[in-house]
């Protein structure tokens, strides 16, 4: 069973940064995409940056343009979320998720979920 598994999240100040990762268990992930979605409190879960297995980006969201960017590291089968500029609305649970070459659309697509890390941005 394909295990994903975030890391990176904690409790950072308004303007500072985190780095989110997400690997897997038994499993490469070269020949997968990796996405990462959040799930902000009252709000419907959301999806922010996804990449495919060749290396394109797809963004789900605005809200993270200019400060959110995701990378692939092969050699450490590891896909990074780098958040800079951190918001207080950046709160919330941020969830990993793959598939198969390509970012799907939505959330419930993919077929590969974490369990998610949970990231505050508070003073």
């Amino acid at each position: 069973q394909v295990q994903l598994v975030e890391s990176g999240g904690g409790v950072v100040q308004p303007g500072g940064s985190l780095r989110l990762s997400c690997t897997a268990s038994e499993l490469s992930l070269d020949d997968y995409a990796i996405g990462w979605f959040r799930q902000v409190p009252g709000k419907e879960r959301e999806g922010i940056l996804c990449i495919s297995s060749r290396g394109g980006h797809t963004s789900y969201t605005s809200s993270g343009k200019g400060r959110f960017t995701i990378s692939r590291d092969k050699a450490k089968n590891t896909v990074f979320l780098q958040m800079n500029s951190l918001k207080p609305d950046d709160t919330g649970v941020y969830y990993c998720v793959s598939c198969r070459r390509n970012c799907r659309r939505t959330y419930s697509e993919f077929d590969y979920w974490g369990q998610g890390t949970q990231v505050t941005v508070s003073t």
